[in-house]
């Protein structure tokens, strides 16, 4: 059995041998930016723990917001409920930082890879929305689209890991 084809799952009869190479790389380079994109998100998670990310922070973005012109009119609520609860937003955004970053380094399959991928980018534009902008946002939106364009992206990982142990698991009680 081929490399191609214990990554992917494809029977090595099914897929000509360019076409495995090819899903083969295009696992690796979405794995790639996958756990990239997990890495940074950990980061700027991590960054915010340390830095005492809190309800005053909150404040600060949601005031930004109020009479900036650059702000789309789809913030406006959201603002003032940021305004209205800081603290619980003070724990959430680092949180699902951290969760976002954690989820992505592990690769959980096919299906749920892509839905933490788009809940990446969500995140980001969200953050965009309210006038937040540094380096790493447009560098974590191009690696969360990798990870929704190539196939595979979240095979190599967990899920991954978890089939190839169930699968050897079976093979011993035969």
């Amino acid at each position: 059995m081929s490399a191609a084809s214990v990554v992917l799952g494809a029977p090595s009869q099914a897929l000509a041998g360019g076409t495995r190479r090819g899903l083969l790389v295009a696992a690796l380079l979405g794995g790639a930016a996958r756990i990239a994109a997990g890495v940074l998100w950990l980061a700027e998670g991590f960054l915010k723990y340390r830095a005492g990310f809190g309800s005053a922070d909150i404040l600060l973005v949601a005031q930004s917001t109020a009479g900036n012109s650059r702000v789309p009119f789809f913030f406006r609520p959201l603002g003032a409920l940021m305004q209205a609860a800081p603290a619980l937003f003070g724990i959430a955004i680092p949180l699902l930082e951290v969760t976002l970053g954690v989820l992505l380094v592990l690769g959980l399959g096919r299906v749920l890879t892509p839905l933490i991928a788009l809940g990446s980018i969500a995140t980001l534009m969200l953050y965009w929305s309210s006038d937040q902008l540094i380096a790493q946002y447009p560098i974590l939106v191009l690696l969360s689209g990798v990870v929704l364009a190539l196939p595979g992206s979240g095979r190599i990982g967990v899920a991954w890991l978890w089939g190839r142990r169930g699968g050897r698991a079976g093979r011993a009680r035969e």
